[in-house]
């Protein structure tokens, strides 16, 4: 724990949620605006919102931030089970929850901070605005492979994962091509089918499906077998882990009870696979890309991206537009309320352009091929 200088303006920062590449970028660019203002000290919460509970941070210097630019994780550490107002614990083997959300305050007066940055998703946005309503002067920044925060056009680590998506893609289309095999690939997403559209999109998908648009497993063998007819003994197929068939479920892969988020998908590309097999008799395997979109560093895009982000967080810091989180509108930066953010996640509309310009190029989305 740092030793607390007096008569300083302090700002905090944590990262909150599943890591993604781009938030060092964020912590960099938001410490070192804010130090070379002058004045500033900046505080680190260690692990999200479990930091806040257990009163764990550190002072950030100048040299913590050197190199970490290209650095993906987060140098602060994160939580996807930390959740002030539902804070799990484990008492005589049973799992209980307790409303921790006092001492998380207590804590953060204790700090004295002039503004904490809250770094994440949807599910860590939602809890900033919730401790924003406490009282507690909060700014968010939009993090997540998925794409998927209401308000924002954009979020950093979107462009990493859909880069590496990709190329998983890219490399099946070979071995696909030389097996004669139908390929699935299973990428991230959650409940939204952005990473699935683009990097299907970018890998040449033969079939993309998308929780958005439910699909027939009758479409999806039928496509497999035209594509056949038509000489083309492979087929590439893109999952979004979040998919389902119509008037069907999403595959589970567990439930993490201590969770605020306890649904974990994933698995639907073997069990899809198993029926294209089985019914079209057509060689098929499956392949999930797991937490390798969310690893390594990221792209320039999101590097740029994350810099932009984090100097307008201080901008706004030092405007006290507190309750709000800095998105992307039409190449814009723009102010987003917290309390819109927290109203759930961003779907893929129907009419968007790139399913219009998927189809057109006679892609099938699992509905109608």
């Amino acid at each position: 724990m740092a030793t607390i200088i007096k008569n300083k303006r302090r700002i905090g920062i944590l990262s909150g949620g599943g890591d993604c590449p781009g938030i060092n970028a964020v912590i960099r660019a938001v410490a070192r605006k804010a130090i070379l203002e002058g004045g500033v000290e900046i505080i680190g919460i260690e692990d999200g919102y479990e930091g806040l509970i257990n009163n764990e941070y550190h002072r950030l210097e100048n040299r913590d931030l050197s190199g970490i630019l290209t650095l993906g994780g987060t140098i602060l550490g994160t939580s996807k089970k930390a959740n002030p107002y539902r804070y799990a614990i484990k008492k005589d083997g049973k799992l209980t929850f307790k409303d921790m959300s006092k001492t998380a305050l207590k804590n953060i007066r204790g700090l004295d901070l002039s503004c904490l940055v809250c770094i994440g998703g949807d599910g860590t946005l939602g809890i900033a605005y919730k401790l924003f309503k406490d009282g507690i002067p909060v700014i968010g920044v939009p993090k997540t492979i998925d794409n998927d925060i209401m308000g924002t056009d954009i979020t950093f680590g979107f462009d990493s994962a859909v880069w590496i998506a990709t190329e998983g893609i890219d490399r099946l289309h070979t071995t696909a091509q030389s097996h004669h095999r139908v390929m699935l690939v299973e990428v991230m997403g959650h409940n939204a089918g952005w990473l699935a559209l683009h990097s299907g999109i970018a890998g040449g998908g033969d079939i993309i499906l998308i929780p958005e648009i439910p699909y027939n497993i009758n479409s999806i063998i039928e496509k497999v077998k035209e594509r056949h007819r038509r000489g083309k003994k492979f087929s590439i197929v893109v999952v979004a882990e979040g998919a389902k068939p119509k008037g069907g479920n999403v595959v589970i892969q567990r439930i993490v009870k201590e969770s605020s988020d306890p649904i974990r998908l994933g698995g639907l590309a073997f069990v899809l696979g198993d029926q294209i097999e089985k019914i079209s008799g057509i060689e098929t395997r499956a392949v999930v890309m797991g937490h390798l979109q969310r690893g390594g560093s990221p792209t320039p895009f999101d590097r740029v991206l994350a810099t932009q982000l984090g100097t307008k967080a201080v901008d706004m810091i030092n405007a006290r537009k507190f309750g709000y989180m800095v998105g992307v509108r039409k190449n814009s930066f723009v102010e987003i309320s917290l309390k819109d953010v927290a109203k759930g996640a961003r779907k893929v509309p129907l009419d968007h352009p790139l399913i219009r310009a998927a189809k057109d190029l006679d892609t099938c989305f699992g509905d109608k091929c």
